[in-house]
């Protein structure tokens, strides 16, 4: 059986839900995090990304273990105090000292690469924000997979992503990328193809006719570059893909045998 749809979106959402827009109270956010890990859809990773700066908060707030991302907002890593943290995303466009072993993700732009990292380090790249600036061209953002496939680099995305598919937002005036344009860019990249007209596209049928297509073997070297994507909503990007048709119930509780990308 053709398992590409499963391979492409298992693991790939991580619980972004005290960043913007949506930017829930810390108690708020756990809830959700807490009743998404009961629902235990598996295109969400169920790792809580938190920045380093509101660690004291997370610990008052938190009644059960969580899989912690760890965003570095602040000049040196916190004491963690039993938390456990299976990545950290650095700013700044350059590798830290962890004491501790997690996976490193150093956020860069476009204009950045070619950027030198430890062996090891992944790097991040941003898909938007809360200006039209803030969004990379379909370019850009291609130039960045295509580097990350050349280099064996895996990487995460943040910011952006809110739909599965490209459109316009007109309270910015500006395209937002798409998820499922972002993951079939990466397969088309890892193929050796240029990931720019996917990542344009607003061929809401094609792109759906796509990824059905994708060949297994491409499906997972994609998800080992990709790593997975933080979005402030862990509901959206689950209903996208039903309503797309690339999963559905039985995908959604059927386990899938991929490889850990946490």
């Amino acid at each position: 059986m053709d398992l590409g749809p499963m391979t492409l979106f298992h693991d790939l959402v991580d619980d972004a839900g005290l960043f913007p827009p949506t930017a829930l109270p810390m108690a708020e956010a756990l809830r959700r995090h807490s009743a998404d890990l009961a629902k235990g859809s598996p295109v969400l990773t169920h790792r809580f990304l938190c920045p380093a700066s509101r660690l004291p908060e997370l610990r008052a707030r938190l009644d059960s273990p969580v899989r912690l991302g760890l965003i570095l907002d602040t000049p040196e890593v916190p004491p963690l105090d039993g938390l456990t943290v299976e990545l950290v995303e650095v700013p700044g466009g350059r590798a830290v000292g962890l004491g501790f072993p997690a996976r490193q993700f150093v956020e860069v732009t476009a204009a950045q690469l070619p950027v030198d990292v430890p062996p090891g380090v992944g790097l991040k790249i941003r898909c938007g924000g809360l200006t039209a600036a803030a969004f990379p061209t379909a370019q850009d953002l291609g130039s960045f997979i295509t580097y990350c496939a050349e280099h064996g680099l895996p990487f995460k995305a943040t910011a952006g992503l809110h739909n599965a598919v490209r459109h316009f937002y007109p309270t910015l005036g500006t395209d937002r990328h798409g998820f499922l344009n972002l993951v079939l860019a990466v397969c088309a990249a890892v193929e050796g193809g240029d990931p720019v007209p996917v990542l344009r596209s607003t061929d809401v049928g094609g792109l759906v006719r796509l990824a059905q297509a994708v060949p297994d073997a491409t499906a997972k070297r994609a998800r080992e570059l990709l790593v997975s994507y933080g979005s402030c909503s862990t509901s959206t990007p689950v209903e996208d893909l039903l309503a797309l048709g690339l999963i559905t119930d039985t995908t959604v509780d059927a386990p899938v045998d991929a490889e850990e990308n946490a």
